[in-house]
């Protein structure tokens, strides 16, 4: 099956990667886990894309990961969304593979870094792939973490040959804290996509509606129940992003293995 081979070949390569700079560079901290998830798209979500790329709720398999280096960092993750489904089952609404990496270059004691990300979605017949080169800072202390960025934004899909499409500006940060004798955190990432090329459409048959600007992110509650199980709720939103020129929010209920 296509969808598998790539995300074979994709995990392979990250395995050989990171296997390769550990070897060469020194080691500080690394982090592992997968999870079963389910996210659910609101019930306006559902009534506002039911006329372009209509959300449906599913299920996704996740395996993430990162590490840090005296050099800077990596961060990679691979959904299997609608693990049970096949590639073009129920109208594009199969098996789905979605991919994310990320790299950090230190530029000495700064707190300023080199900054790529890569995402590709792949369907049975429709891949997207999104390419980002810029700047980004780190800024950590006990308890928090941020880290912005900003840069070129590359794109090819279906519908969009390759070429620039603007710029986005995005983050991750982080908060860890204890309640109730228990340990959590809460996370946030967010992509603000701006400038984008005027072929670039949220809605191909209607070009009224595409914007220069979309935003894609999340809000996360993590409970850290054991050192190796992790429960989490996930508020998701986008808004111009996804294939609809709509605002789009919905829930995620995670439960990780942390290894």
């Amino acid at each position: 099956m296509k969808l598998l081979r790539t995300a074979a070949i994709a995990a392979a390569a990250l395995t050989t990667t990171m296997t390769a700079t550990t070897a060469s560079a020194e080691y500080q901290y690394g982090f592992g886990n997968v999870s079963i998830n389910r996210l659910n798209w609101s019930d306006g979500t559902q009534e506002r894309t039911k006329t372009q790329a209509p959300k449906r709720s599913f299920t996704f398999l996740e395996l993430e990961g990162g590490a840090g280096f005296d050099w800077g960092e990596v961060y990679g993750f691979i959904d299997l969304e609608n693990p049970h489904k096949k590639n073009n089952e129920d109208d594009g609404d199969g098996l789905r593979i979605a991919m994310k990496g990320t790299m950090r270059v230190f530029l000495g004691d700064t707190g300023l870094n080199l900054y790529g990300q890569i995402y590709d979605l792949s369907t049975g017949d429709f891949d997207e792939q999104n390419r980002v080169i810029g700047f980004g800072y780190n800024y950590a202390n006990d308890n928090l973490f941020f880290k912005p960025f900003i840069g070129l934004h590359n794109a090819q899909s279906k519908y969009f040959k390759e070429g620039n499409n603007g710029y986005m500006l995005g983050w991750v940060l982080g908060y860890n804290f204890n309640a109730f004798n228990q340990s959590f955190s809460v996370t946030n990432w967010n992509e603000y996509e701006f400038g984008r090329d005027k072929k670039y459409q949220t809605d191909k048959n209607d070009k009224s509606k595409s914007k220069k600007s979309g935003i894609n992110g999340a809000v996360s509650l993590w409970w850290n129940a054991t050192d190796n199980i992790t429960a989490g709720l996930q508020y998701r939103y986008a808004n111009d992003k996804l294939g609809s020129a709509t605002y789009q929010n919905a829930m995620i209920y995670t439960l990780k293995y942390n290894f």
